[in-house]
């Protein structure tokens, strides 16, 4: 969940969500969504923005790159996977779709129901799982894509990478999207909102190119390579020790 730079909330767009004003309040028809709810709102209706309040402001989530064709930035991400891939916040799946349709095995998961089937009408394989639960083919996944600011999912990203650990192989490798260099890294409490609903709050977290090192280390994993890409910021982990797969570049 990737905010642009743009703050909204000065500017008035944020008044485009009924109701929806700088200090959180619940809109028009009350009453709170869940943020899964929100999510799925914004991609029936990609006219209307999904914002996503973040250290105190308004900004815009990128619905139109989500539900776009896969970018130069994605590009670079895509150009490493080999597969078996395994997009973890696949959203609407443009990602899953690129992929599968170069031949390379990958599923997509994502617990907004919506986004799974939009996934699913690309001809793309997905499935309506938390990360943290059952998930199919455990151990055995060459990639984990953590695109989009899905490294903030559940506010813990060394649980997440603990996690991604499990279900990798062991030659497996992490391939993250991260936050510009200097940029915080820690959790915090955010909320979405579109279409004139407004979502609980939820917990997520920020990774800065800067902090990505030390939770990798933790989790058991090296930085083997970071890189930037009309603008936006990745990395590819390894499995600590892995030296023949690691080529820090920096970023």
């Amino acid at each position: 969940m990737r905010a642009d730079n743009t703050a909204v909330a000065r500017s008035g767009a944020a008044g485009a969500v009924a109701g929806v004003g700088v200090g959180g309040g619940v809109g028009v028809g009350g009453g709170v969504a869940s943020p899964g709810a929100v999510y799925d709102a914004a991609l029936r209706a990609p006219g209307s923005p999904l914002l996503a309040r973040q250290h105190g402001q308004w900004r815009a989530l990128r619905v139109d790159r989500w539900l776009g064709p896969a970018s130069t930035a994605d590009e670079s991400v895509l150009s490493r996977c080999h597969g078996p891939a395994l997009d973890v916040g696949c959203g609407p799946g443009r990602l899953v779709a690129a992929l599968a349709a170069r031949g390379i095995p990958v599923l997509g998961i994502d617990v907004a129901p919506f986004a799974v089937l939009l996934t699913r009408r690309s001809g793309a394989s997905a499935l309506c799982r938390d990360v943290f639960g059952p998930l199919p083919g455990a151990g055995r996944w060459r990639e984990a894509l953590l695109v989009d600011g899905n490294i903030g999912i559940g506010g813990d990203p060394g649980r997440l990478l603990n996690r991604i650990a499990l279900l990798l192989a062991p030659d497996g490798t992490v391939l993250v999207e991260l936050d510009p260099p200097g940029a915080p890294t820690g959790p915090y409490w955010t909320r979405l909102a579109a279409a004139g609903l407004v979502s609980a709050p939820l917990r997520w977290a920020g990774v800065g190119v800067d902090g990505i090192a030390g939770l990798a280390a933790a989790s058991g994993f090296d930085v083997a390579e970071t890189w930037r890409a009309t603008g936006r910021h990745f990395a590819r982990l390894v499995r600590a020790g892995d030296a023949a797969r690691s080529d820090f570049l920096g970023s």
